[in-house]
Parts: structure tokens; C-alpha cells; sequence
């Protein structure tokens, strides 16, 4: 908690001081130090400033002041013994709970993408995030906790950025964290192997005056191209402590929290603040601005932000800092002298003062490096230049990239085969052993038919997935990912859609959800918005069992080619919505193509393992959850009620068969006959017996339900059954899966036949298509292409909720995937029943 959140007459210990520049030299010199006890003695008459005791004086300070503060109260509210590291009988009193929390130092990472981040984040943490090698993997901040050396370290992984501009939702995401939060320390993290373009963001932390130290990653790849850096000498020059690092190998992780412990203590002989000096003019428009910002009236600015730094931004003509400049006594005036130094400065020297400040900090970090720097003879980029003739080329770029795509589905089919048949194998051993050692029942239906059956029936695709996320995570680790967006950029202009806007596109085969978040690295609001609704129809993985099961039952001859063909029917739906949307909706100046394409690295297998661990622990959790959930409720809507007036009827002449049936078998007059008569009564009862589940099913609560929105989708080829998996699939859509292999199991009574074989043999027992199968290769088309198109599942749309800023455009991909959905698998049903 901070100061000013104690009541009158309430204690406190001082932990943590936070705030800058004089109110930080002011503050302490008045005592307000770690470990030193502070007493609230009253509140103003409008709370506002509050007085405290502290060293046997009385001080006031106003509460943005005392927020600064960090304490602990003399009785912790919020102290939980698992927090402490000792035992409870060793917590005799709150100074050393003091002591415990003055030992936490919040860290923030903070770097460019594929700088190397979230593996130096994964390593000290021993946390599980994803890396990959192309821009926009961190879409979000992630925390994390570990010790080291008797400290407790919060860590924060920001999203990658090249900058602290207002250029991108990341890039002010990052600013107002560090500006807002006040981390202890910030780690920037940048690849030594591109070490110039790299400390760009470094200058602008240095701007910012706070706590930094630069973790040089990658270093061996420095080494290893024959360059050498002195860093002493470079962070004496910048006043930063550098510490070279390799965190995919766990080198240096150690000595750069060491390092932070130093800084956060305040014995590092290296820090020091600088200004980096740019130029004669800027630095007198610099002077000039500050004057006006740094005045008592707006202390409560200036204890936060460096007036420096804002006088910097202003001349950047940066929005973002005209909104904290709002909150200033003198906001015009400071204002109306940006803009007067920002007329001067480029009519003086004919830039615009952004390029002039940006000019000047390369200027100073090429001083910096030619003082302390040695390029090496060997370059890495020669290796990247030769891979990319062959990957981003004209001719070739597209055919390999199809070609791996392809090759992506067919092994997703092909080779998860072999595990999903022995699952299915060990499915089918685990059902048959609990049918026979449980008594006949309602327990035994619902453990076998709804529990196994549903989680079983999904859990057989675990393999499929698996394989599917380890070509994906080939192409986000080696740094393809980022070619692909080049060689598309051309074709997604044509549809409306920026380049860059592929990445998301491509991520949402995995999963549409982090595929939305990533749409953040889109400069352009229309972009990111287009590319959102759009999202859904890239097949997710979610998806893929519902496609293997259709397509292994109904198109076994070619299976990996009818998985492309979907995948690549989701995209061209994408692309023509897209130039529908972007001619209505969403018209907007083109933004120009800017993307980094990083140096191809060769994917660890501790990363690639970790992915698909990830993802396979995300699936098997939800065949615990939701999964295991839904195939209870669907079972149990299915079960109830056992009986109704036409299954009674059945229940009738089943009996009246058999009698008539052992009749003729008693009055047989050879033995012979008698073993045909036995044949066709097994046949018949049999018939009999599938009409009389089928009819019971109908009846049944999820078979009201299915028989009541079954008008709607009959036109597309669908019964009441694939009706109620398409509404089930709005959860998620591996219930899907879970659904038919609960409403289809009944039709045959050889339990060891596959879901597949199920419905593969599936038939209408009533009505006028009797007789007809269920998955006809039209319907089976229809089916698949809603599943691809239809309403995206509830996370998906909480996303598009969350990063829209709008429950409209949530609203709005409902209807509109819904509606489209039904329109597309209705042509390719009657329009395809002209032709079959």
C-alpha cells in the first residue's frame, strides 16, 4: 500500500520511495527513508494535504506526493504467511515484515521484438510463455515471481517495441507502464547482434531518467561474427550497467539480477544520468519548454515525469504528452512555446523536429559505438540474403510456401493417424472394461456413452494438434513467419488488408484468440479491426478434430488434400470479405509496409517442445473442463425421458417379434431353416431396435431441441443431431466432436467400431429420407464449411470485445459469420444436388 492510504492515527514503515528528481532528493532529505516508521497525524479540512509524524517531527504532504510512498502497515491487512519466508512464530513484529517487502524489487523487460525477451523472461522466471522469432508474440504484459540472493523479483515481460513513440497500441502500452507503474528497475533487453539499431529505445529510457540496466542478449552471436564491444566502457558512457547475456542458453541470467540488485541498492558506480545532447538548437527549444514545465504549480507532474523528458516529447509533437501536459497549471502557455520552438527549429535547419531529435540520438549512439565498438568480419545476414533468394523470391517464394502448407496438413492427417488410432484402440479397451464391471444401469450409460464416449471421442485428436503447432511454431521460431507477411503483402493489399496483417492470419490456425491480440502490432485502426472480423475464418485448432473426423469418414481416399482445400476455403472467404469490408466500412489511407525481417535462427528444441507442451496441456485441460462438462449435460438431455407413447409402441412389437419369431423357430422342420429363421429375426429385431433408439433419441430433451431448429438448417443438408452439435460448438468447437460421438454411438451396437465408422454408416431411420446416410458427401461439404465460418467460439468473441474497445463489433461477428455461415453451406448443398 502507499502513504496515502493510512487513517488517521495509523503507522506505517516505509518501504519503497518511488517518484524523481527533486521530489525524490526533497523527500528523503526530510527522512522519509526505507525502514523508517511514519505516523498519520490528520487530514487537512478537504484531505488534502495530509500530516505525518516522522523522526519526532510533524511534516505535510499532499496526497499525489504521499502515493509516491510505499509502507506496511503495523497489522498487515493483506499479510499472508506464504509471502514470508520464514516460519509465523519467527514474525514477531512488522518491521520485519518491513524488511521482507523492502527486499521486492519490480522489474520491467522492456525491448525490441525478437530481441530475445520472454526468453530471458522464461528462463529467470522459469515461466512457460511462447517465443517466437518474428514481431508481436508478447501482445500482453506477463508477470512472473522468483529469489535470487535473499530478494524477491516481480517481472514484467512488455510487449516487444521499437520505440516509446505513439505509434503503435504496444509502443504507448509500454510508455504508460513504465511512466505509470515506476518498475524499480527496467531491463532492456537488445540483441547485441544488431546492437545499433537496437539502443535506439535505450536513449529514449535514458530520456525518461529512470533506473535502467542493458542486458546485451545474444552475445555469442556478437562473439561468433568476430566483433568485439568493450560494454564497461559503453555503459560509463551512456550510464547504464550492461550486462552481456545468452538467455536461450541460461548464460549471464544470473549476473544481470545480481546487477539489479546493485542498482536497486544504489551501489553501481556506473549509473549516472546523462542528457544526450541534441544540438545547439534543440537543446535551447529544450531549455526553454522545461523552464515553463518545471514550476512549483505543477509539482505534481514533475514528481512523475521528467521534465526533460516531456519537453523532448513535445517537441516530437507527441499526443500522448500533451494529455499529461493537460494536467498542468500553465497548459497553454507550455503549449503555445512547443509549438513557437517547433516553427523555429524547422524552419532553421528545414527538418521536421521528430527527425531532428531521431537523427540526433543515432548520432549519438554511432559516437558511443565507434569508441567502444569493432565490427567482426563474419555476417550473419550473408546466410539470411542466400536462404531468402530462394524463400522470398518472385517465383519460388509462393510455390514453397504452399508447398509447406500443404505438407503442414497432409503429416497433420497422415502421421497423427498412427497415435489417434492407438488412442481410439485404448478408448474402446477403457469402455469395454467399465461396461463389464459396472452393473447395467443409468451409471454405467453415463460414465461409457456420456463420459468416455464424449471426452474420449475428443482426446483421440490430441496427436493432430500436436503436429499441427509444431509447424507452426517452426515458422514463428526460425523467423518465416515474418517472410511470409513480405512475400503476401502485394496480395493482401489487393484484398484491402495490410501485409502485416498475414502474421495474425497465420497465428489464428493455432488459435484465434492470441491471433487477435497480436493485431495490436497493426498501426492502423481500420487494419486492426478489418483483420479481427476477419480472423475467425482461419481455421483454428479448436476446429481441426471436427475436420479430421468428417473428412476420415466421408473422404478417406484423400484426406490431406480435402484438410488444405478447407484451410484454403476459410482463406478465400477471408479475402473477399476483406475487399467487401474495406470498400464499406472500413475505408482508410494505406499504411506503409514496415517489418523487420529478423536474421533465421535455428528453432531450439527446448522452445518447439515447450509450445507444444503448452498447447497440449491447454487441450487436455479442456477435455477436464468444459469438455467433460458439456458431454454430461448432452448425455443427460439425451438419456431423459427413457420412454414416451411411440417408443412404447416399438417396445411392443420388439415383443411381438420375438415371440412370433420363436414360434417359427420351435415349429422349424429342419435345422437348417431353423438357423435362417434365427438369422432374419436377429436382422429384424436389430432394425427394429436402431428405429426404436432412434425414435426415443427424437423424443428426448436435446432431441426436442434439435427438432426445433432443424427447419432452419434442413435446407442445408443437416438432421436434428448435426444441428444440436453446431449449437453446442458455440462453447468451443471441439465439443463438436463430443456431441456426435454422444448422439451417434447408439446407432451401432458394435461398441468397437470407431466414431468414424459410426457415422460413416449413419442413417435416417425415419422420415422421408429413410434409409439415406446422414454424412452424404454433400452434406458432409455443408458441414464442414459452416463449422469453418460459423460463429467463432465465446473466447473469441470476448477478444474481438477486448481489443475492438467495443461490444458492437462482437455483436456484429456473431451475426454476420453466423448469417454467412448458413448462406455458403446452403449453396454448396442445393446447388451442389443439381450436379450429384
Amino acid at each position: 500500500m502507499n502513504l496515502a492510504e493510512l487513517q488517521t492515527k495509523e503507522k506505517g514503515l516505509i518501504t519503497k520511495v518511488k517518484g524523481r528528481g527533486a521530489f525524490r532528493k526533497r523527500i528523503t532529505e526530510m527522512g522519509f527513508i526505507k525502514g523508517k516508521e511514519v505516523t498519520v497525524v490528520k487530514n487537512a479540512p478537504l484531505k488534502d494535504p495530509i500530516e505525518y509524524s516522522i523522526m519526532g517531527y510533524e511534516i505535510s504532504l499532499r496526497r499525489s506526493e504521499a502515493s509516491l510512498i510505499e509502507v506496511v502497515q503495523e497489522k498487515p491487512s493483506d499479510f499472508n504467511p506464504a509471502d514470508y519466508n520464514g516460519t509465523i512464530e519467527e514474525f514477531t513484529n512488522f518491521k520485519e515484515f518491513s524488511e521482507q517487502k523492502s527486499k521486492e524489487i519490480n522489474v520491467a523487460l522492456v525491448g525490441n521484438p525478437n530481441a530475445g525477451k520472454t526468453t530471458l523472461f522464461n528462463y529467470a522466471s522459469g515461466s512457460k510463455e511462447h517465443v517466437g522469432n518474428y514481431s508481436g508474440v508478447t501482445v500482453d504484459s506477463k508477470t512472473a515471481k522468483f529469489k535470487q540472493s535473499g530478494y524477491t523479483f516481480n517481472i514484467t515481460d512488455l510487449p516487444g517495441t521499437y520505440s516509446l513513440t505513439a505509434y503503435t497500441p504496444e509502443e504507448i502500452y509500454v510508455r504508460n507502464y513504465i511512466l505509470n507503474e515506476m518498475p524499480d528497475v527496467v531491463i532492456n533487453v537488445a540483441d547485441a547482434s544488431n546492437i545499433e539499431r537496437n539502443m535506439y529505445l535505450t536513449t529514449q529510457l535514458i530520456d525518461m531518467d529512470i533506473s535502467v540496466i542493458l542486458a546485451l542478449n545474444m552475445y555469442d552471436e556478437l562473439l561468433r561474427k568476430g566483433a568485439r564491444l568493450n560494454h564497461h566502457n559503453l555503459g560509463d558512457l551512456l550510464g547504464v550497467p550492461i550486462v552481456p547475456t545468452v538467455s536461450s542458453k541460461n548464460r549471464g541470467i544470473t549476473e544481470l539480477f545480481d546487477k539489479i540488485i546493485e542498482v536497486h541498492e544504489g551501489r553501481s558506480q556506473t549509473v549516472r544520468h546523462i542528457h544526450i545532447n541534441y544540438g545547439k538548437g534543440p537543446e535551447n527549444a529544450i531549455q526553454c519548454i522545461q523552464n515553463v514545465i518545471r514550476i512549483p504549480e505543477n509539482a505534481a507532474v514533475t514528481d512523475h515525469y521528467s521534465s526533460r523528458y516531456l519537453a523532448i516529447k513535445l517537441l516530437e509533437k507527441d499526443a500522448e504528452t500533451q494529455k499529461i501536459i493537460a494536467k498542468c497549471s500553465n497548459t497553454k502557455e507550455i503549449l503555445d512555446i512547443s509549438e513557437l520552438r517547433i516553427n523555429k527549429l524547422t524552419e532553421r535547419l528545414g527538418e521536421d523536429t521528430e527527425t531532428i531529435i531521431t537523427d540526433a540520438k543515432y548520432g549519438f549512439i554511432a559516437g558511443a559505438l565507434k569508441e567502444t565498438y569493432k565490427e567482426g568480419a563474419y555476417d550473419r545476414r550473408k546466410e539470411t540474403e542466400i536462404v531468402d533468394t530462394f524463400i522470398t523470391h518472385k517465383i519460388w517464394g509462393f510455390p514453397i510456401f504452399i508447398g509447406f502448407m500443404w505438407l503442414m496438413f497432409m503429416s497433420t492427417f497422415k502421421l497423427g493417424e498412427y497415435p489417434m488410432n492407438w488412442i481410439d484402440s485404448a478408448v474402446v479397451l477403457l469402455s469395454n472394461f467399465l461396461a463389464n464391471i459396472i452393473p447395467a444401469g443409468m451409471f454405467n450409460d453415463l460414465l461409457v456413452d456420456g463420459i468416455v464416449g464424449g471426452v474420449g471421442g475428443v482426446i483421440i485428436f490430441l496427436p493432430n494438434i500436436l503436429i499441427l503447432f509444431f509447424f507452426i511454431s517452426l515458422m514463428e521460431d526460425t523467423g518465416y513467419m515474418a517472410r511470409v507477411a513480405f512475400i503476401m503483402d502485394k496480395i493482401m493489399h489487393k484484398f484491402g488488408l495490410h501485409g502485416k496483417s498475414f502474421i495474425p492470419l497465420i497465428m489464428g490456425f493455432g488459435c484465434n484468440v492470441p491471433a487477435i491480440m497480436s493485431t495490436r502490432t497493426l498501426e492502423n485502426r481500420n487494419d486492426r479491426l478489418l483483420t479481427m472480423l476477419i480472423n475467425p475464418f482461419m481455421s483454428c485448432s479448436a476446429r481441426l478434430p471436427v475436420y479430421v473426423l468428417v473428412i476420415g469418414a466421408v473422404f478417406p481416399n484423400n484426406p490431406g488434400t480435402m484438410l488444405f482445400g478447407i484451410y484454403i476455403f476459410g482463406i478465400a472467404v477471408a479475402g473477399v470479405v476483406a475487399i467487401i469490408f474495406k470498400k464499406t466500412l472500413f475505408r482508410s489511407k494505406e499504411v506503409p509496409f514496415v517489418m523487420e525481417l529478423p536474421p533465421y535462427r535455428m528453432p531450439s528444441i527446448r522452445s518447439t517442445s515447450r509450445h507444444m507442451w503448452n498447447k497440449a496441456n491447454q487441450y487436455l485441460q479442456k477435455m477436464g473442463g468444459i469438455i467433460l462438462t458439456a458431454s454430461i449435460i448432452i448425455w443427460s438431455l439425451g438419456y431423459f425421458p427413457q420412454t414416451s407413447q411411440a417408443v412404447d409402441q416399438l417396445d411392443t412389437e420388439l415383443v411381438k417379434m420375438d415371440k412370433y419369431y420363436n414360434q417359427l423357430i420351435t415349429n422349424a422342420n429342419t435345422e437348417q431353416d431353423s438357423l435362417k429363421l434365427s438369422e432374419n429375426k436377429s436382422v429384424h429385431i436389430k432394425q427394429l431396435q436402431l428405429t426404436r433408439e432412434s425414435i426415443r433419441q427424437e423424443n428426448s430433451y436435446i432431441g426436442k431441441i434439435g427438432k426445433s431448429v432443424e427447419p432452419v438448417m434442413s435446407p442445408l443438408g443437416f438432421d436434428w443431431r448435426l444441428s444440436v452439435s453446431i449449437l453446442t460448438g458455440i462453447v468451443a468447437k471441439e465439443v463438436v466432436v463430443s456431441t456426435m460421438a454422444v448422439l451417434f454411438q447408439a446407432d451401432e451396437s458394435d461398441s468397437n467400431e470407431s466414431l468414424m465408422m459410426q457415422l460413416r454408416q449413419a442413417k435416417y431411420q425415419t422420415g422421408e429420407k429413410k434409409g439415406e446416410p446422414i454424412f452424404s458427401v454433400l452434406s458432409s461439404l455443408a458441414f464442414l464449411v459452416f463449422i469453418l465460418i460459423y460463429f467463432p467460439c465465446v473466447a473469441v468473441i470476448a477478444a474481438i470485445n477486448k481489443e475492438s474497445g467495443s461490444w458492437k463489433w462482437a455483436a456484429f461477428t456473431v451475426v454476420y459469420t453466423t448469417g454467412l455461415a448458413w448462406f455458403l453451406a446452403f449453396l454448396v448443398y442445393q446447388v451442389g444436388s443439381f450436379f450429384i
